[in-house]
């Protein structure tokens, strides 16, 4: 297409080559744009990534001795003066350990929000290098900027640089990291919070236990946990068409990241409809979809189990000793649309 219009403009079909350069020169400039954070310098751009949530704690669905833990963490920041007038710090180091798909990521994001710092997540693409020494090097840069920089600092996927030393398949390079990221660790000032979040912590290396100072499990959703998240969810689009118990019944076992991908996918449903659907029917067809999107290569819809166990079955489709809830036809849901409302 490049060759046809600079043959456009040496034959004087200005027309022609007018009319589609800029298209092309768009396309050339979308993976021009860069993402680089205003806040980091060059040097870190590669190393950690800033990202702006949105979420508060209160949008959040969490067992309450979590949301507690959480609510006193906070309030040691907010009288931070306070507990270093009798020559304390607030703590600022927390491991969060759960099942994928519970929200840890989600959690730290929404720390950051409330404490008003920014969220960086360390980017391990850039940190981990090949030679001897690199990775510790790059390390000790994400390190000192935080030290001099109020920040919520992310490491995810934790156990990527915090292995057990004593694993015989480790090797030295690894664990050289790992003792320079504990010797950090204790160099951190309270002024950064780190969070750390682990689906592996059988992994970590014993002496990073200590390391932290609030320990937390955010398990898979519970009964409780479930009709929060119903009641959140019919507050926000309407009637949902089902009662809390059928809701529950239905998604005992997954994740927030499946339940939340449903219920979004109702919300999709019903703006694209532009007032022709109800919330009932949005989730409904949000809940169709999920069933095909979970048969496929064979992953059971309980949980987070898979069935492969049989690799030429894994085409067809699961079974699932789930009691499933029944879910309303089209003819009898309610007559009055509901828009959706954010």
């Amino acid at each position: 297409m490049s060759a046809l219009i600079e043959e456009a403009h040496t034959q004087q079909r200005h027309g022609y080559a007018s009319r589609h350069k800029p298209v092309i020169d768009d396309r050339r400039d979308e993976p021009m744009q860069a993402k680089a954070s205003p806040m980091l310098p060059d040097v870190l751009q590669t190393l950690l990534r800033e990202e702006t949530p949105s979420r508060r704690l209160s949008d959040l669905v969490l067992p309450r001795h979590i949301t507690a833990d959480l609510k006193e963490f906070l309030s040691e920041y907010s009288q931070a003066s306070l507990l270093r007038s009798h020559s304390l710090e607030p703590r600022h180091t927390m491991l969060v350990v759960g099942p994928p798909g519970t929200g840890k990521t989600t959690l730290a994001s929404a720390l950051a929000v409330e404490l008003g710092l920014p969220f960086l997540t360390v980017r391990y693409d850039g940190l981990v290098g090949s030679f001897l020494g690199e990775t510790a090097a790059r390390l000790q840069q994400v390190i000192d900027y935080v030290s001099r920089t109020p920040c919520v600092l992310f490491f995810d996927e934790f156990e990527s640089i915090g292995k057990e030393r004593a694993d015989s398949n480790e090797t030295g390079e690894i664990k050289r990291v790992v003792s320079s990221l504990l010797l950090h660790m204790d160099a951190i000032p309270s002024s950064c919070v780190v969070v750390c979040a682990t689906n592996h912590p059988e992994l970590l290396d014993r002496a990073v236990w200590r390391r932290f100072e609030l320990r937390m499990e955010i398990p898979l959703p519970g009964t409780a946990e479930l009709k929060e998240w119903f009641m959140k969810t019919e507050k926000a689009l309407g009637p949902l068409g089902i009662s809390a118990a059928d809701f529950v019944n239905l998604l005992k076992g997954e994740s927030f990241s499946e339940i939340e991908a449903i219920t979004l996918d109702a919300r999709r449903k019903l703006i694209l409809s532009k007032g022709r659907s109800t919330a009932a029917s949005a989730l409904s067809q949000a809940f169709d979809a999920w069933e095909r999107r979970r048969a496929v290569g064979g992953v059971k819809l309980s949980g987070n189990e898979t069935n492969r166990a049989n690799k030429s079955g894994a085409g067809k489709r699961a079974t699932t000793s789930r009691k499933k809830a029944v879910l309303p036809t089209t003819e009898l849901l309610p007559g009055t649309e509901q828009p959706s409302r954010k």
